[in-house]
């Protein structure tokens, strides 16, 4: 059983009045990153989700590239995961998804950006993810990660199974989450069955990580996630063990938490 008991840690959870206010507050976290790193002669190593949650946060960060003179050209990037089979100019490719919000408005070097594929020939998915996990750690790990949450407890596309050692590789996609996604493919039958993510252990060994959640819908897993006991049934009760780990989230997803969990200790 993989069932973790739960220690008592400290897992802020900020309110934020709507999403904008909070996805306005981690893009000047990442971006107060970016110019420390810079200012250091170092890299910032940035670990990057997808969907509609994060799209304010690359939003603000093209704006303060433009407006505030934030430079890219010291960040390396690694995004979560990538539908597979699937090509990198689909509509619905994540490489797609990250090009239109964010990497072709700003100078980021286009070496360092990485994004699973999803056209690596089966066979040698294996190899290709160890490759993906050795590449995060020559850059010496993630300095910062962002994350959603998925219906499912998922975290990238853990999907509830995936226990706490798991590192990147190719998962089978829950049907909640194929049917969560069947708008963007048009239909079910179009959403693939598999994608590549990185693991578990892969995102806990982020130095700091953010996750939004904004919605109704995101209420009931969020607190879930929060209060359920830890287990691969829900990926993202893990992060609860992680010592800089921050929920930001809106009114609306946040409606089933108690008010004592905002920046209190969670047995």
């Amino acid at each position: 059983m993989d069932d973790v008991a739960s220690a008592k840690v400290r897992l802020p959870v900020a309110r934020f009045r709507d999403a904008s206010e909070a996805s306005k507050r981690v893009a000047h976290e990442i971006a107060r990153l970016i110019r420390q790193r810079a200012s250091e002669n170092r890299r910032c190593v940035l670990g990057l989700a997808t969907g509609s949650t994060p799209i304010r946060v690359y939003r603000e960060l093209v704006r303060m590239h433009r407006e505030e003179n934030l430079s890219f050209f010291n960040v390396v990037t690694f995004n979560l995961d990538e539908y597979f089979p699937i090509k990198p100019e689909s509509p619905q490719s994540y490489h797609r998804f990250m090009n239109e919000n964010l990497f072709n408005h700003v100078d980021i070097i286009r070496s360092n950006v990485h994004i699973p594929s999803g056209t690596v020939p089966l066979e040698n998915a294996p190899g290709y993810c160890r490759d993906y996990e050795d590449l995060i750690l020559k850059f010496g790990g993630i300095d910062l990660q962002l994350l959603g949450i998925g219906r499912t407890g998922h975290i990238g596309f853990n999907e509830p199974g995936s226990t706490r050692d798991t590192l990147t590789r190719m998962v089978r996609l829950d049907s909640l989450t194929r049917k969560d996604a069947a708008k963007d493919f048009g239909e079910l039958d179009r959403v693939p069955l598999l994608a590549i993510t990185m693991g578990v252990d892969t995102i806990m060994q982020s130095k700091r990580i953010r996750l939004l959640a904004f919605g109704e819908h995101k209420a009931r897993i969020v607190q879930q996630a929060l209060q359920n006991r830890m287990s691969s049934a829900l990926p993202a009760s893990y992060l609860r063990q992680h010592p800089d780990m921050q929920y930001l989230v809106d009114g609306a997803a946040a409606s089933c938490l108690p008010p004592s969990i905002f920046g209190t200790s969670l047995q």
